[in-house]
Order: C-alpha cells, then structure tokens, then sequence
C-alpha cells in the first residue's frame, strides 16, 4: 500500500489545486478551461473523500491503541477496535480499485451499431430487441439515445442499427457489449415447436471530439459520393441530392448518411460516424496488449467473439466470459442489465488488482 498512499497523496494534492483554480475569477471566465477543470475535480473527488475517510479512521485506531493501557477505558477501545479495523480493511480495498489505471475513454458518449447475423430474419428481430434492451436500459440511467443510421427488414427487424448513447460515464458501463450475441428460442415462423439458433454482433465505440480526431484522417483519402435519398421522406425524397457516403480509402471503411433533410447535416454526421469507426480500427490494432489484458477478463470486445447467449425456454442469459447464469432473461431484455454490467466490471477489476499485486 505505501506506493498507493504515495499516489493518493498526488491526487489529493491535484484536487486542492484544482479548487483553488476554480476560484480564480480568470478561469471562471473561461467557460472552457473551466469545465474542463471541474470534470477532472470531479473525477478525484471520490478518491480524496475516501483518502480523507481513510485518514481518519488510521487515525481513530490510533487512539484506540493508546486507550488499551488505561484500564478504565479498555474495553471501550477495544470495542472501538473491533469496528474501526475492518472499515481499514475495506477502504484500503476500495482505495486499491480508485487507483487502479482507468480507461481514459470510461466517460465518453458512445456509438453503437446493432446487426443482425447468422439466422436470417430471426437474426434481424433478434438485433431490434438488443436496441429495445439497450434503449431501456439508457432510460434508467437517464441518457439519450437517437437513431443515427438504420436498415430494417420486411419483418420488422434491423439488418442494421446504429445509435448514439450520451450520458454519464456511457462507455464505462456499455464497453463490454462488444461481440456475439447469440439467441435461442422458437421463431414466430417455425411451425413444428424448434428451437433455433441465430446471432446479432454488437459494436461499441466511444465518441470522439473533433479535436481529439485533428490529425488521424487525411481528408484526402476520403472518397465522397452524394445521391439522392432513397425511402420515408415525403415528396423531399429524390428531389435533392442530400444523401452521403463517406469511403475512407486506406481502410476500406465506408459510412452512408441520408437521414437528415440537409446535405450538410448528413455530412457532419456521416464524418463523426466514419471518424469514430477509424479511430476504432486503428485502436484495435494498435492496442493489442491492453486487448490482451482485457481479454483475461471480459473478451477482447472482438465482435466475432460470442460473448453471451439468451435462451428464451429456460428464461436463462450466460455471459460466457465471466461464466455469469442468471434466470431472468424476461427482466434483462427489458433493460434490466445492471447485474450483468456490474459482474463484468468487477471482473476487469479483479483481474487488474491481481496484475497489480504480481
């Protein structure tokens, strides 16, 4: 623990210099630098607190000790000591998972894109209940979710979906959905009572500003076609060329946008969207340790990788990465995730404290 206490004591030292910045009245005028500012106070903020709670009770066991020789008092402190040792013991823990490295993307807004895989149009329905699933589940954690780009099927299902999820630490709860998903149950369609089998890929990738993105595409290798928008749309539909597709040449990776009435909103979207997957396809390559270090844990986020099944007869979901069962599966895919989420995180947690205590 003394590297840890030494490193609390850097962190708390920045939290006192953070709140003496934000009184000053010339960063407080800079609307920018201070929110800045104020979002990293905020994420120490719960690492000093329990520092400062840690402090404390050190410091009651303290005096705890010295009243064991005072006859009279004895019995008292040792009562004391009884409770103040494991509160000790379970700051020390939590103040080991507050320090451990964190994910530098954890509070960012994401992109998510739903498809439907193997299993044809069982497939396509099956990837419109994971959007249900995950659009429930934002709801209860109060963010927004909006429908950027989608491809339905004639049976009401999605050959694909992408959506963007903002919030509160979105990417820090939702990074783990990366992968196969895959479903049994007895379609509508099936006559004879079988059960098949079909899968929806999930992708998750944190959203970047456009500063963070300066620099990573060189416009251009980017190949830019405009057409006209094709489906719902009234009579705008086929009269203005406002559709865009957006190929980045070096990665093949091709972004298509006609949603919006405007060329120029389908650009600005098609651009976050193509800069987001490329930023995602480079990181994947270039971070493959990190992957194997997240894939002792919870999987690699490899969207090949299947990472968890939902058997409609038994009302059963498994997370295979972390060997998780739990019989609700009519709970979960009405949003009610938050067990799974939480099993997945304290999984990465544990495997990063293990490496930590090598």
């Amino acid at each position: 623990m003394d590297n840890i206490f030494a490193q609390l004591q850097t962190v708390v030292d920045r939290y006192d210099e953070l709140n003496q910045m934000l009184a000053d009245p010339e960063v407080m005028n800079d609307s920018q630098n201070y929110m800045a500012l104020s979002k990293e106070a905020g994420g120490l903020r719960e690492t000093v607190e329990k520092f400062k709670e840690y402090e404390r009770v050190v410091q009651e066991i303290a005096d705890a000790q010295e009243l064991l020789a005072d006859d009279e008092m004895a019995d008292l402190a040792k009562e004391d000591l009884a409770q103040l040792r494991p509160q000790k013991e379970n700051l020390e823990e939590t103040l080991k998972v507050l320090m451990l490295p964190k994910d530098p993307n954890d509070d960012k807004n994401i992109i998510m894109e739903i498809r439907g895989a193997a299993g044809g149009d069982e497939s396509s329905l099956f990837a419109g209940d994971l959007l249900n699933m995950y659009r429930r589940y934002a709801e209860s954690q109060n963010w927004s979710v909006e429908i950027v780009d989608e491809s339905t099927t004639e049976v009401g299902g999605y050959k694909e979906v992408v959506l963007m999820i903002s919030g509160t630490q979105v990417f820090s709860k939702l990074k783990f959905e990366s992968g196969a998903h895959r479903v049994q149950r007895i379609p509508a369609t099936e006559t004879q009572g079988r059960v098949h089998t079909s899968t929806a890929t999930v992708g998750v990738m944190p959203e970047f500003e456009e500063v963070e993105m300066d620099g990573l595409i060189d416009p251009k290798d980017v190949r830019e076609d405009v057409y006209r928008s094709s489906g719902a749309g009234g009579q705008h539909v086929n009269k203005t060329s406002s559709a865009i597709r957006l190929t980045h040449e070096p990665t093949g990776i091709t972004v298509a946008m006609q949603d919006e009435r405007s060329q120029q909103q389908n650009r600005a979207r098609a651009w976050k969207i193509l800069n987001t997957r490329v930023y995602d396809h480079f990181a994947q390559q270039n971070e493959a340790q990190y992957a194997a270090q997240r894939k002792n844990a919870v999987g690699s986020g490899d969207r090949s990788e299947r990472i968890r099944t939902y058997n409609y007869p038994q009302n059963r979901v498994t997370d295979h990465r972390i060997g998780l069962t739990l019989n609700k599966l009519d709970r979960i895919m009405n949003g009610e995730l938050a067990d799974i989420i939480d099993a997945l995180v304290l999984a990465e947690q544990t495997a990063k404290l293990a490496a930590l205590n090598q």
